[in-house]
């Protein structure tokens, strides 16, 4: 029974308040009452914080089902994007090789414009020619002396017909000249026109190219945000997820305080009826012992002598509790860990900020409660390892406990169980992020939260 009492007392001095409660406003005095008033007004503001926590995964949620929404849509996009831009490239490569046939039907046209063209010379130096002997013979009057000279009828005949071939001939070399010379106009301007054609459609599928793919790159940059949004959304859902959890922890340590609490006061009320009953019954008996006093007082009327007799009797025991212990340090806080050094403090390190101090070690090294408390969390963790989290309340101060990277399967505690300084907790390991076996072990004046706003430096406060 006194072991009982011993332990309920030990909750009732700690009021299981200093579990955390995610507030500064948790660590105000009036928790050291330990009334249950003040344990279901605590245990009230868990159920709070819980919904509230509830309500920003619900929208943390929905943010990113919009996110995942949008990252279809802009998906959707990019692979239209994609397909325009693979089909515009096909029409570039078209048309560049429409551009090279016709670059080379050029060449072959450029080789008949200087055929055509030396066509053409040939015939401008044979009407030169003739234009000469016009100049020179006077034209028409060269032909009638050709006719005028024939020697005979027949040979008049075949006169007149060379001088028709002969005009004939001229009359067919001026047309010649003359289509040649179209020929050569229409090619040149049929030739510009495709090449103008060929390099503007080239010149704008270019262009198109150019946009599409700034519109890739939009989309691309789009969705390369998103996914950074996703990511921080994530990261923001698991530290609520971490905070729910802590919460629901949270609030299984203070059902069973308000529990240990009734027991204690049932205990306190117990006793304050046993205390009244045996208060009752020494009165009665001392009464008793009054009367017979005065009655055996009377009886000795005789005697001249007056014989006074007192007598008392008492006794008292109280029970003691001894936490001997080598291992033990007086004073609120002890040493976390059974050896090792410490290898690094509180600060910034590698870019970061480092929350506690490390105590390395080699071996089974033991791992102790700093102080008189509750067990907030017990679990591992992707970070911290193999962790337990404990809260204390000291001369009305919360303070919370984290002791770190412990040995696989080496946690001997709960969340919910009620610990006494210097109880071994676990063993030493090089669990979660970690580089080589140590206790990372944190102090936190308050409650912890995800930021570690409230670490203090645990040097100077606990043994270390």
């Amino acid at each position: 029974m006194k072991k009982k009492v011993a332990k309920l007392t030990l909750v009732s001095a700690l009021t299981i308040s200093s579990v955390i409660a995610y507030t500064a406003s948790t660590t105000s005095p009036v928790y050291a009452q330990g009334s249950l008033s003040e344990l279901n007004k605590e245990k009230s503001n868990i159920e709070n914080k819980q919904n509230d926590v509830k309500s920003k995964l619900d929208d943390s949620s929905n943010k990113l089902n919009d996110i995942h929404s949008e990252q279809e849509s802009v998906e959707t996009e990019i692979k239209k994007l994609n397909t325009s831009i693979s089909s515009t490239q096909v029409k570039i490569t078209e048309k560049k090789e429409q551009i090279s046939t016709t670059k080379e039907e050029v060449k072959k046209l450029e080789k008949q414009i200087e055929e055509v063209t030396a066509r053409i010379e040939k015939r401008n130096e044979l009407l030169k020619e003739r234009a000469r002997s016009y100049q020179q013979t006077g034209g028409m009057v060269n032909y009638l002396d050709v006719l005028m000279g024939s020697q005979s009828f027949s040979d008049f005949i075949d006169r007149v017909g060379a001088v028709a071939t002969i005009v004939e001939a001229d009359q067919t070399i001026i047309k010649e000249q003359e289509a040649d010379k179209k020929l050569l106009e229409d090619s040149k301007a049929e030739l510009k026109s495709k090449l103008s054609s060929l390099e503007t459609m080239l010149a704008d599928l270019e262009s198109l190219s150019s946009q599409l793919n700034t519109e890739k790159k939009a989309k691309d940059k789009l969705m390369a945000q998103l996914k950074e949004e996703e990511n921080h959304v994530h990261a923001e859902m698991l530290s609520l997820e971490e905070e729910e959890q802590l919460l629901k922890d949270q609030q299984v340590a203070m059902e069973k305080a308000i529990k240990l609490e009734k027991e204690r006061q049932a205990e306190l009320a117990r006793k304050a009826a046993e205390a009244e009953r045996q208060r009752k019954e020494a009165e009665a008996k001392a009464a008793a012992e009054r009367a017979a006093a005065q009655k055996a007082s009377a009886t000795k009327s005789s005697s001249n002598k007056t014989t006074s007799t007192s007598s008392s009797s008492g006794g008292s025991s109280s029970p003691s509790v001894s936490k001997s212990s080598t291992s033990v340090s007086s004073g609120n806080f002890t040493r976390p860990a059974g050896g090792g050094y410490l290898s690094s403090g509180l600060g910034q390190r590698w870019g970061t900020f480092h929350a506690g101090v490390d105590i390395a070690a080699t071996g089974a090294v033991p791992i102790y409660s700093a102080a008189d408390g509750v067990v907030i969390r017990s679990y591992n963790s992707s970070s911290y390892g193999q962790v337990i989290f404990i809260s204390h309340y000291i001369d009305g101060q919360q303070y919370t406990t984290v002791y770190a990277h412990m040995r696989d399967g080496s946690r001997l505690v709960n969340a919910g169980d009620v610990v006494s300084k210097g109880q071994r907790i676990g063993t030493m390991g090089n669990t979660g992020d970690s580089t080589g076996q140590h206790l990372h072990f944190e102090l936190h004046k308050g409650p912890w939260n995800q930021a570690k706003s409230n670490a203090i430096n645990p040097i100077g406060i606990v043994p270390l």
